[in-house]
């Protein structure tokens, strides 16, 4: 043990540079976590599967297109409660875990002010609402047989030398055979503070726009642990320790903490002809995320002798800045109304191969544009499409909507199993044009993958399951 300490304060007075024992954080997925649309904070809108561009005729459409807010007459204020449900059952080595997150939030607030005119329609609205819940989890528990592990993926850094897995030359007998177990708790969303207004230009053409600033936070909880439950690794990891000999288990925390800021601007146009047909387009310009990162690296090891060293939190952990921006969103739809019932569709082209990391702060030049050429050569444009319908009960305000919406996978190479899936519906009732009470209801499926480390050598396949209610109350003065 004596000479394992010594060869730590060796390093320690050579000063060796902070980038070979650092672990860095960012990757493909952080663009893709901001850059996904979410599902919005309006009842009435996902309960028609958020085909919405085309309709916005109320506060939300300064969420999905700025310019319906010009349909609106009279004053308006929305208050809407989210709860997000998150199941993951992840197959791993032929074991099957069952994982569950949730999150309860007020997601919404907003106002709509109608200035008079004498011809047309000038309106204004503010408004708080949630874009994105980042509500997640993950959990796997099997053993790998093969000849890998993360002890040995970590040997570039000083991670198992200070967990005396190591000899002094850095080299280890753990060669695999472990059993690999784990859990990641996701938390968080992303929330918009937004000015918008519309305008009608012409008789029944609406132009508006909206700026939006960003506010959120994320936060990512990742345990990690290989034990040897079959007592393969009965010897000493160093020779020259006896407090060594018997390795038990591995443990890795990883903790990832964003503070998110930001802004962003939206365009939008919609047509209504007469009082039968709409017809909207979108420009949802590139969003700016600035990210304040703490990225946060615990562990320990353990050893039949009782010996449990641990890593020194402060020389694993630390703090970066970055800027996230996310491509250009073009959108259109159309919505028919016949007699009531109300027919909506929509699309929207994203390409995710535009997305890109700036401004960074604690990191190399380099590591960021190597981190832009995997998105270049990992991402690809999608064509999300939604579709929606809403049935007005005659004489009794009640309101009954559906609708179903796909979002495909960015990765270039994913199946379409891969592609989320939403099936959705809602309720609706309006008193005297006045008082509105709105419920929704989504219900949200696909599958993923994720690696532990490497590349399909420790990899957990998930299918994931989504329940997301919405209730959402509005005044009209």
């Amino acid at each position: 043990m004596f000479k394992h300490v010594a060869k730590k304060i060796i390093i320690l007075l050579c000063i060796i540079v902070i980038d070979s024992s650092f672990i860095n954080a960012q990757n493909v997925n952080d663009i893709l976590r901001v850059a996904i649309p979410g599902l919005g904070s309006n009842s009435r809108a996902l309960g028609m599967g958020n085909s919405y561009i085309a309709l916005s005729d109320d506060g939300s459409a300064s969420f999905f297109n700025p310019a319906g807010l010009g349909l609106l007459k009279r004053l308006e204020f929305t208050g809407g409660l989210n709860y997000s449900g998150f199941d993951n059952d992840v197959d791993f080595f032929s074991n099957s875990t069952s994982y569950s997150n949730s999150n309860t939030k007020l997601n919404r607030l907003s106002f709509s002010f109608p200035f008079p005119t004498l011809r047309g329609s000038l309106v204004f609205g503010l408004s708080y609402h949630t874009i994105k819940d980042l509500t997640s989890a993950s959990k796997f528990d099997g053993f790998n047989s093969s000849n890998n592990s993360l002890i040995q993926d970590l040997l570039d850094t000083d991670i198992p030398f200070d967990l005396y897995l190591t000899d002094l030359d850095n080299n280890t007998p753990v060669s695999g055979n472990l059993n690999q177990s784990g859990s990641i708790l996701n938390s968080g969303s992303i929330n918009n503070w937004t000015f918008s207004g519309a305008i009608e230009v012409y008789k029944n053409l609406f132009i508006g726009a909206n700026l939006n600033v960003i506010s959120g936070n994320y936060k990512s909880n990742n345990d990690y642990y290989e034990d040897d439950t079959q007592n393969i690794y009965q010897g000493r990891t160093d020779p020259t320790d006896s407090l060594t000999a018997d390795f038990k288990t591995f443990y890795l925390n990883r903790i990832l903490d964003w503070d998110i800021s930001g802004w962003d601007a939206k365009f939008g146009f919609l047509y209504q002809f007469e009082n039968y047909a709409r017809f909207g387009l979108t420009v949802q310009f590139p969003r700016t995320y600035n990210i304040k990162e703490k990225f946060l690296v615990d562990g320990s090891s353990e050893f039949g002798s009782g010996f449990t060293p641990t890593l020194d939190r402060d020389k694993y952990s630390d703090a970066v800045e970055y800027e996230i921006e996310t491509p250009i969103e073009l959108g259109a739809g159309f919505s028919v109304n016949y007699g009531g019932l109300i027919f909506s569709a929509q699309a929207t082209i994203i390409d995710y191969s535009q997305s890109e990391f700036k401004n960074v702060d604690g990191l190399s030049e380099q590591y960021a544009e190597s981190l832009n050429k995997d998105i270049k050569d990992m991402l690809k444009s999608v064509f999300n499409y939604n579709l929606g319908v809403e049935y007005i009960v005659p004489n009794v305000g009640l309101r009954l909507r559906g609708g179903y919406f796909v979002q495909p996978s960015p990765y270039q190479e994913d199946p379409s199993e891969f592609n989320r899936k939403y099936l959705t519906a809602g309720i609706g009732f309006l008193t005297d044009e006045t008082v509105g009470i709105d419920i929704a209801y989504a219900y949200g499926w696909w599958k993923d993958y994720g690696d532990n480390y490497g590349s399909n050598v420790s990899r957990t396949f998930q299918d994931i399951k989504t329940n997301q209610f919405i209730i959402t109350g509005t005044y009209r003065f």
